[in-house]
């Protein structure tokens, strides 16, 4: 496929933390001229099937995608999955733990937002998230919003659930090598997600990098939704140094709520290898 190619390969469903279902996200995505898709739920599989037959049935090429969440320095890192066999069993042997303690921390930050005077938050965030093995952060904001706690989801992060806040409490995700070992493993290329997020120095950060593709880590994302565009030329650099892969996606979460819509940002730099040229043979519809 050639580049500049309008790719998305970051949003979230209702499966993990969107609000849109995977057949409405297809179909938003091939409305606004996506040429290429991917679904990342945050450590679930689930709505990848679905994901798969309503991008078949619209002639959107579609990827396999997930979001793995990762410990790291202290920090809370992402990394993205693309073009694996959805039914390898290592890789959702390795999710499923991953999830494992989504619940019982979940119910650390209710408590904690009760002591704020914010009752009944865990019941409150569970109206938003169907499986309480992926409760996140972002359900327990839908609910402040809903309560009137805040004017909206930004506020909320704003005042409650980040470190030294009411309602953060930390959690201890995947190792990097483990996850980038499970993406590989099946068949994927691993990618570093929104790095310009990450409260790193400029040595943990250079960590980050060198260690991810030690363990076999190929791509970056240089184009999403929270990098500017000082970010975006970093990250390319980045990339360019690394030998990494580039890769573009919006972050999509819900139309209310994200800063970009699917398929609505900047072309990946023209010198950059696009990470989908390493996976024309795993596209579906192609």
């Amino acid at each position: 496929m050639p580049a500049p190619l309008n790719a998305d390969l970051h949003c979230h469903s209702d499966v993990s933390d969107g609000t849109l279902s995977p057949e409405a996200l297809a179909t938003r995505a091939h409305a606004n001229g996506v040429e290429l898709w991917a679904l990342t739920d945050h450590d679930e599989l689930g709505g990848l099937a679905r994901a798969r037959d309503a991008a078949r049935a619209l002639g959107l090429p579609w990827l396999s995608g997930c979001e793995i969440s990762v410990s790291f320095a202290g920090e809370t890192v992402h990394i993205v999955g693309l073009g694996f066999d959805i039914d390898d069993a290592a890789l959702a042997e390795g999710l499923a733990a991953t999830r494992g303690g989504r619940e019982r921390r979940a119910r650390e930050m209710a408590a904690q937002l009760a002591q704020a005077g914010i009752p009944d938050a865990y019941e409150g965030a569970l109206r938003y998230v169907g499986n309480p093995e992926l409760i996140s952060r972002t359900h327990f904001a839908r609910y402040l919003v809903e309560t009137g706690c805040c004017p909206d989801t930004a506020s909320v992060f704003r005042r409650y659930l980040t470190e030294g806040k009411p309602g953060f409490v930390a959690h201890r995700w995947a190792a990097l090598a483990d996850a980038v070992r499970w993406i590989t493993g099946a068949g994927g290329i691993a990618v570093i997600a929104h790095p310009a997020r990450y409260r790193f120095t400029p040595t943990e950060e250079y960590a980050l990098f060198s260690e991810f593709v030690a363990h076999g880590g190929r791509g970056v994302e240089v184009v999403t939704s929270s990098h500017n565009d000082a970010e975006q030329l970093k990250y390319a650099a980045m990339a360019r140094e690394f030998g990494l892969l580039a890769s573009r996606g919006s972050d999509f979460h819900a139309p209310d709520e994200s800063r970009t819509d699917l398929g609505a940002l900047p072309s990946l730099p023209a010198d950059l290898t696009p990470v989908w040229a390493a996976l024309e043979d795993r596209v579906v519809g192609a």
